[in-house]
């Protein structure tokens, strides 16, 4: 037998429920930037927590501290984590999203630890905290930026994919070249392992595990080398040119669909761009300007 949820987590926010999603999902206003940037603010002070108290030297001494400190990090993530649940239309749809995955992760590891002393090495996932500090880009100062590197990496796929592919095709014929020219005498043992020292080689890297001996091993190596330089150029160029191209045809905004909770939709749009859901009045509080 299934516990249904809640009537109302499935009806248009409104009341309490619709201002904690402004808050904590939108930052436009200016409780949405606050709340965003004291959250990024506990999610860096938890990973220096982390940190050091990987540090046996220092652990030794402030691990009272560093394990107050790591209960009170959890005991707010854990506020959060229940409130976002609380204000979304559709909590198991946030659950299963990225972000409510990660949000779920920064909790988990304490609270297993403590029932399963065993685990205390999941500690060391409370380190993936730091991806929830990705909920910067929804600060409106950096929407902008964010969304137009989202869509020139987009535009660009293809291309890279290509540009990748000749990359694989280079290693793989100088990688079975160089094994032929230098051989199992030299350290290139097969044909992987002469594959491994193109790619090291061609990416400039240069572990110096294997090297030639041959003249006409150095050569090929040479050649590899100065490659190397113009190929790490290439999806730079190809990423900087899709980013030139594109021109924002107006400003986004941290504005949230509450169906599907997807970001950016344009302050004057009246239905989600991915869903198609009626969205609701849009509410933007600029900071005021500073005076003298």
């Amino acid at each position: 037998m299934t516990t249904a949820l809640p009537d109302d987590l499935g009806k248009p926010l409104s009341g309490w429920r619709l201002r904690l999603y402004t808050i904590i999902f939108e930052a436009d206003t200016r409780a949405g930037r606050l709340f965003d940037q004291a959250l990024i603010l506990t999610i860096l002070a938890s990973i220096a927590v982390v940190m050091a108290d990987s540090m046996q030297t220092v652990a030794a001494t402030w691990r009272p501290l560093f394990s107050s400190l790591e209960w009170l990090f959890t005991a707010a993530f854990t506020i959060e984590y229940l409130a976002r649940l609380a204000c979304v239309r559709h909590p198991w749809r946030y659950a299963t999203s990225f972000y409510g995955v990660i949000d779920l992760l920064a909790l988990l590891p304490t609270y297993i630890a403590l029932l399963v002393p065993e685990a205390q090495a999941l500690l060391d996932v409370r380190v993936l905290r730091l991806l929830r500090v990705f909920r910067i880009f929804k600060l409106t100062a950096y929407v902008n930026e964010y969304q137009g590197l989202g869509r020139a990496l987009r535009a660009s796929g293809r291309k890279i994919l290509v540009f990748l592919s000749v990359v694989l095709m280079i290693v793989l014929v100088m990688g079975t070249l160089m094994y032929v020219v230098e051989g199992p005498a030299n350290g290139f043992t097969s044909i992987p392992t002469a594959v491994y020292w193109a790619i090291t080689t061609m990416t400039t890297v240069g572990f110096g595990d294997i090297t030639p001996k041959t003249d006409l091993g150095r050569l090929i190596s040479s050649a590899m080398m100065l490659l190397g330089w113009g190929t790490l150029a290439v999806p730079t160029g190809i990423v900087t040119s899709e980013m030139t191209a594109q021109r924002m045809v107006a400003p986004p905004t941290t504005r949230t669909c509450h169906e599907c909770l997807t970001e950016g939709h344009l302050s004057e749009a009246n239905f989600c761009l991915h869903c198609g859901a009626r969205l609701p009045a849009y509410s933007n509080e600029q900071p005021e300007p500073a005076t003298r």
